[in-house]
């Protein structure tokens, strides 16, 4: 009989349902495997009752079931997923503030290129503006001084064309003064004192 006894409890303790789950609470969860529990028999009906088997309750190590684990591990999953959710949140804030000022150094840099840009066209310009207006006075004075050259040049050809003709009014004198003086030495018969002017 000593033999059945143990036999028994294995098998009371083996039909026993389990537990059930520990609503969550907020605490942190104890180490399960160092927590002991004491284990109730659930009652026998008054057939199968009998004053002799009945055993006193026994200590018995609690091993973690998957039910419970699942329990504390939802209160330590939502917390978990809950800080997930919350870095996610702050990387998206933080990746939604760097995309700002990312724009905002783009449009600040733009702003500044163009601002250079016009700075430099408009100089361009004026440097273009500044550079036509010299042109223009050089292309005048060219000329101007074109225009003294050819009045210069037309001076000097005037003052040619006086002097052609004085010469040309000199040599028909002259001519004309040798003819008569021929005429005149023919009609005397006498010869020129001075005969081509060698001898």
């Amino acid at each position: 009989m000593a033999q059945e006894e143990p036999k028994k409890i294995e098998t009371e303790t083996s039909v026993e349902p389990p537990p059930a789950p520990a609503p969550e609470s907020t605490e942190p969860p104890k180490d399960v495997a160092e927590e002991k529990l004491v284990v109730i028999p659930p009652p026998l009906s008054p057939l199968e009752e009998k004053p002799e088997e009945r055993q006193p309750l026994a200590v018995v190590e609690k091993v973690p079931e998957v039910a419970e684990g699942k329990v504390g591990e939802g209160s330590v999953n939502r917390d978990a997923v809950l800080a997930r959710v919350e870095t996610e949140k702050r990387i998206s804030l933080i990746k939604a503030w760097e995309e700002s000022e990312k724009s905002k150094a783009e449009n600040k840099a733009q702003r500044k290129l163009s601002a250079v840009g016009a700075w430099e066209n408009s100089k361009k310009a004026a440097l273009e503006a500044e550079q036509k207006k010299i042109e223009e006075q050089l292309e005048k004075k060219k000329a101007e001084y074109v225009e003294k050259m050819k009045n210069k040049v037309a001076l000097i050809h005037k003052a040619a064309e006086e002097k052609r003709a004085i010469i040309e009014a000199q040599r028909g004198e002259e001519l004309l003064k040798a003819e008569e003086a021929a005429a005149k030495y023919r009609a005397t018969g006498t010869a020129p004192k001075k005969i081509f002017g060698c001898f």
